[in-house]
């Protein structure tokens, strides 16, 4: 089972860590496959400055089982990018979409949590808004619930940054059972 991470100029390092939890998860279930998709393959500045490399741009990703995406400062450009949004529009419905923080309001740009319940990320130091408010706001057609995680078939969203590993253990249990969701919470000391 292939898990694809969106990463895009501006992703929290933290979120990152559902690629973490996904690597330690194939101890446990040897059958997923990870890779990073990016607006375009090839470095990608984090937010701080972190730099890593995407290895497959929207326009030459693979197929994937599971397509997470992950949040930080970026969003904003990101919610404007036309090729992410009809990437991820184009996703087949087979494709279980996740959303890890401020990932949710790209989701919302492209009109994917239209319908459905859904959650992002609530905390911020003013003078920042917070992407919960602006996801009521800008997008009346999504039910905006204050939650750590909200499945609605196949879209899960996951709130604040560190609530990416609750996400990811969250799809893990869904796609493989609880015991392997279990297990990789047990080898990450979680």
């Amino acid at each position: 089972m292939r898990f694809g991470v969106f990463i895009y100029d501006g992703v929290e390092p933290i979120d990152l860590a559902a690629y973490g939890v996904l690597s330690m998860a194939r101890r446990v279930v040897p059958a997923i496959e990870i890779c990073t998709i990016a607006p375009a393959g090839g470095v990608v500045k984090l937010a701080n400055g972190l730099r890593v490399v995407a290895d497959h741009g929207v326009r030459d990703a693979p197929a994937c089982d599971v397509l997470i995406v992950t949040g930080g400062p970026g969003w904003e450009a990101q919610t404007k990018a036309a090729e992410t949004l009809e990437f991820l529009r184009s996703q087949p419905p087979q494709t279980r979409l996740v959303s890890v923080c401020t990932g949710a309001m790209i989701l919302a740009a492209a009109g994917i949590l239209d319908g459905k319940k859904a959650t992002t990320k609530r905390a911020v130091r003013p003078p920042e808004t917070s992407p919960i408010d602006l996801m009521r706001q800008r997008h009346p057609a999504i039910d905006v619930d204050v939650a750590s995680l909200v499945d609605c078939g196949g879209v899960t969203t996951g709130g604040g940054v560190s609530l990416c590993i609750d996400t990811v253990l969250h799809v893990i249990a869904r796609e493989f059972g609880m015991p392997a969701a279990q297990e990789t919470a047990r080898i990450i000391e979680y």
